[in-house]
């Protein structure tokens, strides 16, 4: 097994240094998963380069994403997605007689 030299270790490490993430805050064993409570409270934490330290609140996961992401774009409008019409592919279904 190849060990990596503590330089490269600390480099990887220092970079992720002010790196944010959002927490659910659920009770108990229940899912952690962002997409399986969208509506849950979020702790927004901060990489000090030894833990994870308190840094923000955030009420839903919307907002989570606000903090964590500040310069994504907005998401494409519905309407500006391409639109798929009956056709005739492999899974198509005849209609019943």
């Amino acid at each position: 097994m190849d060990d990596e030299p503590l330089s490269q270790w600390a480099e990887r490490r220092d970079a992720r240094i002010g790196q944010l993430r959002a927490v659910p805050l659920v009770t108990g064993d229940g899912p952690r998963a962002s997409h399986l409570n969208p509506d849950a409270p979020r702790a927004i934490q901060r990489w000090n380069g030894h833990l994870w330290e308190a840094y923000g609140f955030a009420a839903n996961l919307a907002e989570a994403r606000r903090i964590l992401f500040p310069h994504a774009k907005a998401a494409s409008t519905p309407e500006a997605s391409p639109r798929l019409g009956p056709g005739t592919g492999r899974h198509w279904k005849p209609p019943a007689p």
